[in-house]
């Protein structure tokens, strides 16, 4: 959501001829202004964020409150209503970022070159996402308040897990159209056992509160573990 603004907080001086977005082959002065204020509202809103997800991860979703954020986030309570109209909706945005942030981070060597390298390089950079502590903390919250807050939990698994795990499904696809896997009969549920085989050993103990996060050696040795168990079940096979 953007800053709400007045058609007299862009226009010109009174009177002022506007120019062609053509003039001298330069941008309008209305574009500049635009892009100027667009670039702001979106600087302005990932700092309402940064606050906000201080503010969430330390106090939780029911404890946090709006003066608190924008206290932390530099804003007046003013600005932060402009931006976002209510806690849901800005926890709302704060989930879709995470999500994204989160398969920003793991889908970063689909080119890899064997099916071996490429599931090994997907594994580790998954876990890598999902042991952060604040992930872990944003999923706590999630699951907290999952009874009131359907929307948000639903956003969450859409925004994140389903959709990790129908991007790693169509890399599947792709990789047996190629003759690298046979073929899967269920690609996007080969998918889900695969991601939920690297994580569930490693993040369901720190979601638990009963560890840290693991160690570099026992990460490789879930993901190299479950690497075997896929290629063991759906890599090619010579034909006979």
């Amino acid at each position: 959501m953007t800053a709400f603004r007045t058609a007299s907080d862009i226009a010109g001086p009174a009177g002022a001829a506007p120019c062609a977005a053509t003039c001298d082959g330069a941008a309008a002065p209305g574009d500049t202004v635009a892009g100027e204020m667009g670039a702001l509202d979106s600087e302005k809103r990932r700092q309402i964020l940064a606050g906000a997800r201080n503010v969430f991860l330390a106090l939780g979703f029911d404890a946090a409150r709006m003066a608190e954020i924008a206290r932390v986030a530099g804003v007046s309570k003013g600005t932060l209503y402009v931006y976002f109209t209510s806690k849901q909706e800005l926890f709302s945005a704060l989930v879709d970022e995470e999500c994204h942030q989160t398969a920003d981070r793991i889908y970063t060597a689909e080119d890899a070159g064997t099916v071996r390298e490429g599931l090994t390089q997907i594994g580790r950079s998954y876990v890598a996402a999902m042991i952060r502590p604040e992930y872990i903390a944003t999923l706590r919250i999630v699951i907290a308040i999952a009874d009131r807050f359907p929307e948000i939990s639903h956003q969450f698994l859409e925004s994140g897990p389903a959709a990790g795990a129908a991007r790693l499904a169509a890399w599947l696809t792709t990789r047996a159209a190629r003759g690298e896997l046979a073929a899967l009969p269920d690609p996007e549920l080969a998918a889900w056992q695969f991601l939920v085989g690297c994580h569930a050993p490693l993040v369901m103990p720190m979601l638990f509160g009963r560890s840290d996060a693991p160690g570099p050696e026992r990460v490789e040795h879930v993901v190299s573990h479950m690497v075997g168990a896929f290629l063991r079940s759906w890599g090619s096979r010579p034909a006979t």
